[in-house]
């Protein structure tokens, strides 16, 4: 199958513990999501039924339960305008209501008082809707607003409203008035939207589609919270695919590449609902090689995500995070490209402002950032870098905000915190040594590995078997095709091996697996 690479691709590895999803843009890797497959972490977009545990007068905020080890956290502002249809709904529904005509019933207001205090609004014990806005951050729960939003691609439906606003960014006065009228027409009693700016140009199929999908999304958790009134999770967002896929999709993507016939499916699906003429872009791969290795994402996630990162031609930036914000330092190393201090030192501060923006996506720092940059003589390199960095910056979804360098060559970068900085450890303890920094020679590794395969050949009796080795490992095995190790041992004790190469595997690292792909020690 043809698997090139090109301008934009997602790159969807799925395996049983998580879900990986790689943003590539012209081959480089631009953002890293990962998604749990294993119970529920605690995600921006989720919707919850809390149970208030303390009532914090001098925050005007409460703690709620939501059923994660740390409350969370929400401000009287976060209830929203018409928090006392919500309460109403919650406090009526039951089992035996007719919820459908509740829901309709219940009267959209009165608004909340913009200097209000939470005590008048919340007690003790109370169950009310709330929705992640932030997710949980060192010793801090998650942060919650009970003006529920479902997005989608094209629409953001808002339950117990009434106004329907179209995005500032679609310029055509036609385009706008169509857009409403036509968003305006479909929505039922009590429910508002906002109509994105991928909706320009949409037809009403399209439109109508995702607005019957995200109002049937709300109103399936209208039984949970009638049921039981209990601490619950009400609805998730969408899965991390189809997420990165309302938030990035555009018609610059070229390739969705995903190794899981499941996702593969559910993503071709989504796309077809939001982008019909795309449909083929979506691809199941089938290589043999790990889809990750194949598109060059492993090594790419090893040299992104050290302590020190490489620019180009010795110059490189060292990152440190810390509870409080985030430091990045340039140093330019040996490079030297002219004899021109200045201009050298501009040069080598423009490619670290290109890298910084995409690390700052990367890893998806948030909070403070503080660039330290090689100092430069003349202001107008100075606001020449800052003017580059903002039109760099002017790509990133986060909200931010990117201040002039200061005369000691800092500059002063805000991003929305809204979830952890995403922290990969490219260290990793010798899986042949354990850390003692010993080795048994490298000339016996064949014996060791025979050993095993003679083990589970004889002993045990396995007729086929796979043996994962690093490429270096591999090589070495292979050598001499005719009188390889591998042919040799296939040949002395018939048995069926294949040999796969990892990347990320150390020199002599090698696992054995069976038929139905369980490690074997």
């Amino acid at each position: 199958m043809e698997t090139e690479i090109s301008a934009k691709d997602l790159i969807v590895d799925v395996s049983a513990s998580e879900v990986q999803i790689a943003l590539m843009e012209n081959h480089r890797l631009i953002e890293l999501n990962k998604e749990s497959s294993q119970g529920h972490s605690y995600s921006v977009g989720d919707v919850f039924l809390g149970r208030v545990k303390k009532i914090l007068p001098a925050l005007n905020a409460a703690f709620v339960d939501i059923g994660d080890k740390k409350e969370a956290f929400v401000h009287y502002l976060d209830l929203g305008l018409y928090f006392s249809s919500f309460d109403s709904f919650v406090k009526k529904s039951n089992p035996n209501t007719d919820l459908k005509q509740l829901y309709e019933s219940t009267p959209i207001g009165p608004a909340l008082e913009k200097d209000g205090h939470i005590e008048n609004v919340l007690k003790q014990g109370q169950m009310i809707v709330g929705q992640i806005v932030k997710e949980p951050i060192s010793t801090k729960g998650s942060r919650l607003t009970a003006e529920i939003s479902l997005a989608g691609r094209n629409i953001v439906l808002l339950p117990f409203a009434e106004k329907v606003s179209v995005s500032q960014k679609i310029s055509s006065k036609e385009e706008k008035k169509r857009l409403l009228t036509l968003v305006t027409s479909i929505l039922p009693k009590n429910y508002g939207a906002i109509i994105r700016t991928a909706a320009e140009g949409k037809n009403a199929a399209v439109l109508v589609g995702e607005c019957r999908s995200l109002i049937a999304k709300w109103e399936g958790s209208w039984k949970k919270i009638a049921k039981n009134k209990s601490v619950s999770l009400l609805f998730t967002e969408y899965s991390k695919t189809t997420t990165t896929l309302r938030d990035l999709f555009d018609s610059g993507f070229t390739n969705i590449y995903v190794n899981d016939e499941r996702i593969y499916e559910e993503t071709r699906q989504y796309v077809s609902l939001i982008s019909p003429e795309q449909e083929k872009i979506v691809k199941l791969y089938e290589g043999k090689e790990p889809i990750f290795d194949h598109f060059e994402v492993t090594r790419q996630i090893k040299s992104s995500f050290g302590k020190v990162v490489p620019i180009k031609q010795g110059a490189y930036l060292v990152i440190e995070t810390t509870e409080a914000l985030n430091v990045i330092d340039v140093n330019s190393g040996i490079r030297s490209k002219t004899n021109d201090q200045e201009e050298n030192t501009y040069e080598v501060n423009r490619l670290a402002a290109e890298e910084i923006v995409r690390q700052l996506r990367l890893r998806d720092m948030g909070g403070i950032v503080i660039v330290d940059f090689i100092d430069m003589e003349t202001q107008e390199h100075r606001n020449a870098l800052y003017k580059y960095m903002t039109e760099l910056m002017a790509g990133d979804r986060a909200k931010h905000n990117v201040l002039p360098l200061t005369k000691f060559g800092l500059m002063q970068i805000t991003r929305q915190r809204i979830r952890p900085v995403t922290e990969i450890d490219t260290t990793e303890v010798c899986p042949v040594c354990h850390g003692t920094g010993k080795i048994a020679s490298s000339v016996v590794i064949d014996e060791q590995i025979e050993r095993k395969i003679a083990d589970l050949a004889v002993a045990k009796g396995l007729n086929s078997i796979t043996l994962k080795v690093s490429p270096m490992l591999g090589a070495y095995l292979t050598r001499g095709y005719f009188d390889s190790y591998l042919r040799k041992w296939k040949r002395k004790y018939k048995i069926k091996i294949g040999l796969e190469e990892v990347t990320k595997f150390s020199v002599l690292q090698n696992e054995i697996y069976n038929e139905k792909g369980e490690k074997l020690d």
